[in-house]
């Protein structure tokens, strides 16, 4: 069965944001168009972010899909990992505060920034 490889960016054990990757299989459509289960959604949200801007470390308040529309998005974390999305990419967040914690940027979370000389684009697709 067709698979679509989904990038996540989620809260380990330790409360530390990490990626990893989950796959989504694509039982429906036709052999030549293969889709996955319909996902809820709750609405859409653009963004746009200049050059120069950079986020401080947060969490993600509610699990997302995040795709590059424009330019390029970096994402940090803890430890000095990060990875550079560009048009096309897509990451899930969710790397929400553990429950009970109170946040701390030397812990929890990312930051994100745009890369390069073009201002970041970015549609987020909010869960319910």
């Amino acid at each position: 069965m067709p698979q679509f490889t989904q990038t996540v960016l989620y809260t380990d054990t330790d409360g530390r944001a990490r990626f990893g990757e989950q796959v989504i299989d694509l039982p429906g459509g036709t052999p030549a168009s293969r889709l996955s289960a319909v996902m809820p959604a709750s609405g859409l949200q653009l963004r746009h972010s200049p050059v120069g801007f950079r986020s401080q470390f947060h969490c993600t308040e509610k699990p997302q899909w995040v795709f590059i529309l424009g330019g390029q998005m970096e994402i940090g974390l803890q430890g000095g990992v990060s990875r550079i999305f560009k048009p096309g990419e897509h990451f899930y967040s969710a790397d929400v505060l553990p429950p009970g914690a109170t946040f701390d940027p030397s812990v929890h979370g990312h930051w994100s920034q745009p890369v390069g000389d073009e201002p970041l684009v970015t549609l987020f697709v909010k869960e319910p």
